[in-house]
């Protein structure tokens, strides 16, 4: 299980706000802003508008939760790996705050992907595919090379090895 760390919730936290265009709010915690999935489906709809049509601001914890279920079907769609999204019960019931965090990350991660985004960015640059193309000629070139992984014996055999089974006298 991935542990808390107060320097990624900080660092999430001023994203997050700065996708927003919104100043950080004081004195309530990480896990606590998130918790009702509003400041999620607000960010997710920041990053690409209408992912999540339907916001429940106040209500029942059923429907607090939609909204995190929403968020996380919008982020899903929008290209987070499936792997990388946390359960509704670690973000509502504080069971695994880190994996919330790692999830964000990866959004932001995800955002580099989407020209439509210009918002601020967070984490390294991901890299480009790097396709290369060769001719025929090149290809062929290298048939005839003796690929050493393919094992090159230099005259060594098995004989002398005496019957098998028997014990190695020394």
């Amino acid at each position: 299980m991935p542990i808390k760390n107060k320097e990624q919730e900080k660092e999430m936290m001023e994203w997050i706000y700065n996708v927003l265009g919104e100043p950080v709010p004081e004195g309530v915690s990480y896990e606590d802003h998130l918790k009702d999935g509003v400041v999620l489906c607000n960010l997710i709809n920041k990053i690409a508008p209408g992912s999540v049509k339907k916001i429940q601001t106040k209500g029942s914890n059923f429907q607090l939760m939609e909204n995190i279920q929403r968020f996380q079907a919008a982020i899903k769609k929008y290209g987070v790996p499936e792997e990388e999204i946390f359960q509704t019960a670690d973000l509502f019931e504080r069971r695994n705050i880190a994996q919330v965090t790692l999830c964000l990350y990866a959004l932001a991660r995800i955002t580099q992907k989407h020209p439509e985004y210009t918002g601020p960015a967070l984490g390294p640059k991901m890299a480009e595919a790097n396709k290369r193309e060769f001719t025929e000629d090149q290809l062929r070139a290298s048939e005839g090379h003796l690929n050493l992984q393919m094992g090159f014996n230099k005259g060594a055999s098995q004989s002398g090895l005496g019957s098998f089974g028997n014990s190695r006298h020394m």
